[in-house]
């Protein structure tokens, strides 16, 4: 099932008192509700939140942070302020006694939205046709549970960008070859990275359902999906060479959820909590052009006033998706659960949760 036909069969829409709420009124009402619900209640949320959501937030990281932080809570309600797919990995790693909600359900990941399981289930035939019993799947978090089972139902696993390393050279320890989903530039930066070369990889394009190779196609040894972030692919290398021109002295860092051109030129690349720290531990005085999801550039432009801060493209929009999620939203999920008549939960089939847990404990034991 995708994100549009859960939030079809979900059919709950914001009642319109929480929007006619002041942002006062909603404050002290989350407040209150914290405090009542006490340790029941855990609020994760990830660094893309909007700052009127994270301020509640119990926990705050990336997705692999916060996928640590679900599997360790044991509050009986978890309230994910995040996306879907982080939802459900939530309620993958949670136990029967705890309920995880999504304040909102349009609260969905493009780039999860671009493998689908029957596309995949395709591919992999397909796939294994070429190269036989010589591959194995890896999936970014940002994926559905249904992709997570399939790749722990082949032996495979999931990661995150703070991970991607150790779990492709933990993949190459198991097969010849692999095949990452969703993201290709973040499997095509982790694998050149790692000594990989180019022209052994693929791209596999799954709307035409057909591999994208130039040279001997046994010598592929890493499939790349076709499908990317739709924040992170927005920086370009006009970006860079702009700044170049304009602030030479200003360092370069990237997510890389970026194109390898936008990598191979910028002087930093990682994970978000790579990015926190890297900014975090600069001396002061230094310049930084931050190539990541703007309400996370602007929360660390407020937390270093010491240091030059800016996006590396002034004119991106924050993540449309992550941004469903807001104060009105937060609310009306936490008084559904003091009214006993839940709202927006997430539940995964019992037969997916299982196989996706091995892929994702894979990537726990790795982190």
């Amino acid at each position: 099932m995708n994100i549009l036909e859960t939030i079809k069969l979900s059919g709950h829409t914001l009642p319109d008192r929480y929007r006619n709420m002041t942002v006062e009124e909603l404050e002290k009402r989350v407040r209150d509700i914290k405090e009542r619900l006490g340790e029941e209640l855990f609020i994760p949320g990830h660094h893309y939140q909007k700052d009127e959501v994270i301020q509640f937030a119990d926990a705050t990281g990336d997705s692999l942070q916060l996928a640590q932080a679900a599997a360790k809570t044991t509050a009986k309600y978890i309230v994910f302020c995040g996306v879907h797919f982080m939802a459900e990995t939530a309620d993958i790693l949670s136990t029967d006694d705890q309920t995880v909600i999504l304040p909102d359900m349009r609260a969905g990941c493009s780039m999860a939205d671009m493998a689908d399981i029957h596309q995949t289930e395709r591919a992999w035939e397909e796939l294994q046709a070429i190269y036989g019993d010589t591959i194995l799947p890896l999936t970014y978090v940002n994926s559905t549970a249904a992709i997570k089972a399939f790749c722990g139902k082949n032996g495979g696993a999931t990661v995150t960008s703070s991970n991607a390393k150790k779990m492709v050279e933990w993949a190459f320890t198991q097969k010849e070859r692999l095949l990452f989903l969703p993201d290709q530039h973040l499997g095509r930066n982790t694998a050149f990275d790692l000594g990989i070369p180019l022209e052994k990889m693929a791209v596999w394009d799954p709307i035409a359902n057909r591999l994208e190779w130039e040279g001997n196609i046994e010598e592929i040894i890493v499939v790349l999906w076709k499908g990317h972030c739709s924040v992170h692919e927005k920086f370009t290398v006009a970006n860079i060479e702009h700044l170049r021109k304009t602030k030479p002295e200003m360092n370069i860092i990237v997510h890389p959820e970026c194109t390898r051109e936008v990598v191979s030129l910028s002087d930093y690349a990682g994970s978000t909590k790579y990015i926190i720290e890297t900014i975090e531990n600069a001396p002061s005085g230094t310049s930084w052009a931050i190539g990541t999801e703007m309400n996370l550039v602007n929360r660390i432009i407020q937390q270093h006033p010491d240091k030059e801060i800016t996006s590396l493209n002034p004119y991106m929009c924050p993540c449309l998706t992550m941004n469903r999620i807001d104060l009105p939203h937060l609310l009306w999920a936490l008084e559904s659960i003091e009214e006993g008549n839940i709202t927006n939960e997430i539940t995964v089939p019992k037969d997916i949760a299982q196989q996706a847990t091995a892929a994702l404990e894979k990537m726990l034991a790795h982190a």
